[in-house]
């Protein structure tokens, strides 16, 4: 399946110019059945992402925009009495699609938010006692701006847990940029991405990245590095089992969209800060000196020692 990996992020890339390692893993995480957080200021190209992906996939695609007054049944749907039949009847919220946008998710309440909870890590909705499943694939990939942006608030921690890995999309290069330019004077990029695999394809590529061979040694390495983050000094709250549980996902995935049956060293090490980024919780001090959550996990990575032979 490298193949059609390669023409999902070419087609993507043909409107998101510049990015493609942020597009490969943004399909890594599909493939591990992850939920993606991209975390950037506005206009970087998030949204669009998130529309190129649903059509180069060919998958139903939803979007909630998210903001104060939205309410939890926005997003799981609610209950309608029908007087014809004396029944109450589910009627579909926002999150019954395969990619659901849940854009600027900061911008709402908390109360909100966790509604989100349970759909993205169950892959179902309860309602009035009822349970309704998710479709597959189902995929929550999110947006939201950096906190301290008007009407922005921090999500819940265990909000991020749920997130198979938080990415930063980044200004494009002058190049990319000026290409942006050219290809929007007169027409919609979007309109040129072409689906070229449908979601029975997409499970069938899920299934078979769980099925990578991931060795004792490597996930002793995964071991350590976690450890490695709970035990540093500027760590308040470090990684948790289900933090290395993703990275383990993530890697296994990597390794499927490269063309290989089996993960390696270099696997962990290319998703490890993206999958943990989000997941630590830096201790007051680590302000002072200006010190990152992506710092802290270099410096975690150059600390654990690789296995040599795999």
């Amino acid at each position: 399946m490298e193949a059609k990996s390669e023409k999902i992020i070419s087609e993507v890339g043909k409107v998101i110019l510049g990015k493609e390692e942020i597009i490969r893993k943004v399909l890594v995480a599909i493939l591990s059945k992850g939920h993606i957080l991209l975390d950037d200021v506005p206009g970087t190209g998030k949204t669009t992402m998130a529309v190129a992906f649903s059509k180069a996939l060919g998958v139903d695609y939803g979007r909630i925009q998210f903001t104060p007054d939205v309410v939890p049944s926005d997003i799981v749907g609610f209950s309608v009495y029908n007087k014809e039949t004396g029944t109450f009847e589910y009627k579909k919220g926002a999150v019954m699609t395969n990619l659901l946008l849940a854009d600027e998710i900061n911008r709402t309440s908390s109360k909100t938010q966790s509604a989100l909870l349970e759909v993205m890590e169950e892959r179902q909705v309860t309602v009035d006692g009822n349970t309704y499943k998710m479709p597959e694939p189902f995929i929550v990939m999110a947006t939201q701006n950096p906190v301290g942006s008007a009407g922005t608030q921090l999500l819940p921690h265990a909000q991020l847990d749920r997130f198979m890995l938080r990415l930063h999309v980044g200004y494009p290069d002058f190049e990319s940029q000026v290409n942006i330019l050219k290809d929007r004077q007169d027409n919609n990029p979007l309109d040129n991405v072409n689906n070229v695999v449908c979601s029975e394809i997409i499970r069938q590529m899920q299934c078979e990245a769980e099925k990578v061979y991931i060795a004792d040694e490597i996930l002793e390495y995964v071991t350590h590095l976690a450890e490695g983050t709970r035990k540093h000094q500027l760590v308040t709250l470090g990684v948790s089992p289900r933090g290395a549980l993703a990275v383990c996902r993530m890697a296994k995935s990597y390794a499927y969209i490269m063309g290989r049956d089996y993960v390696k060293p270099e696997d962990i090490a290319e998703v490890f800060t993206d999958v943990c980024n989000h997941r630590i919780i830096l201790a007051p001090k680590a302000k002072i000196t200006d010190t990152t959550e992506e710092t802290v996990l270099s410096e975690v990575m150059e600390t654990v020692e690789k296995p040599d032979r795999i």
